[in-house]
């Protein structure tokens, strides 16, 4: 399965900008499931300085210094990706079987273990990702009852957001508490994510902040417009003696042939697409376009245009 992602990210300033600093995470991660075909980045205005570097979380970063006087800045993106779902089957059957109870697995992470090092940064608050209040501490461990194993509790906690959560664009953004998500029981996928996370981290067990793309489809006899897509965001736990498996409240699956990664961290600051620091006055207004499809897809467009020449 390969898929051409296209992810445009522009600001427009009400001023002129005189210099800007400025990262871009827009190249998609190479997994065991995922493999980058290619990868280009197109800027406007054109950069003074630009640098590419790795951060600790494995995600791609794009240094770029702009001087030049403009009053818009955008950044395109565009992917290749093969995916591999039949590798992710077969590692989501792996976790599965190696999967402990929730009480072993608090047991093991309160002792050393070098295979469990890395995962425990993620067990700890972040900028947008707080600990969580006794009621939803207790909300989750309705779940993760100590006899019972983590992989299952987490599907059926993952179930249950999806149940007693509805997706109501525009009641939120990314710094909305996970409190005030709780309460309402309203969000999109960012704060089903963080507050998913939020309550594991909660509860002792390590979460992850993961963020991509899913493709969706056009009705039945309609044609799917371009940049009709948008970013996706869910969560990954990390289960002891077994790895880290990704689960999505939104839709209520576990990934497994239509989640494209593009990175992953704490939190959202730590995969932002694109973030920086201006030296201008006024106000900024921002747009995002995601466009995903499959390479069979585009074939077949293009065959039909040529046919109609």
């Amino acid at each position: 399965m390969i898929y051409n992602i296209y992810h445009k990210t522009e600001f427009k300033y009400q001023n002129s900008v005189s210099f800007s600093h400025n990262i871009a995470r827009l190249k998609p991660k190479s997994t065991m499931y995922q493999e980058v075909i290619d990868f280009t980045m197109e800027i406007s205005p054109e950069v003074y300085d630009s640098k590419e570097f790795i951060d600790m979380f494995g995600n791609t970063n794009t240094y770029m210094l702009i001087r030049e006087p403009h009053t818009s800045l955008s950044v395109t993106g565009k992917s290749t990706i093969k995916l591999y779902p039949e590798r992710r089957e077969a590692y989501i059957e792996n976790i599965k079987k190696a999967s402990l109870t929730y009480e072993a697995c608090i047991d093991r992470l309160s002792k050393f273990n070098i295979d469990d090092l890395h995962a425990k940064q993620y067990l700890f608050e972040s900028d947008l990702i707080p600990r969580a209040s006794f009621e939803i501490k207790e909300y989750a461990l309705e779940s993760f009852q100590k006899n019972r194993d983590v992989f299952e509790a987490t599907e059926e906690f993952m179930q249950r957001i999806f149940t007693d959560f509805k997706f109501v664009s525009g009641f939120s953004d990314i710094t909305t508490p996970i409190e005030e998500i709780f309460n309402a029981k309203k969000g999109v996928c960012q704060d089903f994510a963080q507050f998913a996370i939020s309550a594991l981290r909660t509860i002792g067990l390590p979460a992850k902040y993961m963020s991509g793309y899913i493709e969706t489809l056009p009705a039945k006899g309609e044609k799917k417009l371009f940049g009709a897509d948008a970013s996706h965001a869910w969560f990954s736990v990390y289960i002891p003696n077994a790895g880290w498996v990704e689960f999505d409240p939104t839709n209520n699956i576990i990934p497994k042939n239509q989640h494209i990664l593009l990175g992953s961290g704490r939190d959202y600051n730590d995969i932002a697409p694109l973030k920086g620091v201006v030296y201008s006055s006024g106000n900024s207004n921002l747009s995002v376009m995601v466009d995903v499809r499959k390479q069979e897809e585009i074939t077949n467009i293009q065959s039909q245009q040529q046919s109609q020449q």
